[in-house]
């Protein structure tokens, strides 16, 4: 998944979000700080929320079932690997890949998982902390290959 496929994904799940939350178009307008006319925009399929206003359509709608079933539970995880491809930022621990992720395949130290329904994949270390996520599989490995240089 690329950013603009995120971002057209999201678009479309507007409508759907709001009408989860019981939100008139006024209301969500205000929740996501765009005027009414953008929103109905957004909704017709004429304009886009955008990077910034998909990001914060995740955040403020964590709970979302409408977004959970799209993305694979939380969206932090999709978030994050659009964020930071192509980078390699230290990620805090988690919960170890109990709910959403598949095992794919141990690296040295590493796991990789996938998510089930995004299909990006992460690596975590012994300790269940993330090192690194992308939606390629390649990328992963060769990062883990770096670290693996780097002991």
């Amino acid at each position: 998944m690329t950013r603009e496929s995120f971002i057209a994904e999201l678009d479309r799940q507007v409508k759907l979000v709001r009408t989860e939350y019981g939100f008139t178009q006024d209301v969500m307008a205000k929740v996501l700080g765009i005027s009414k006319k953008t929103l109905v925009e957004i909704e017709k399929g004429r304009t886009s929320l955008g990077w910034t206003g998909a990001v914060a359509l995740c955040a403020i709608f964590s709970d979302s079932q409408v977004l959970s079933s799209l993305l694979g539970g939380e969206a932090g995880d999709m978030i994050r690997a659009l964020a930071f491809q192509d980078l390699h930022p230290r990620y805090p621990r988690t919960m170890g890949g109990r709910v959403w992720w598949r095992f794919v395949e141990t690296v040295g130290p590493y796991i990789i998982q996938q998510n089930l329904i995004s299909q990006h994949y992460r690596a975590l270390d012994r300790q269940d902390e993330r090192v690194c996520s992308s939606f390629d599989l390649e990328d992963i490995r060769a990062h883990l290959r770096e670290l693996e240089g780097d002991t």
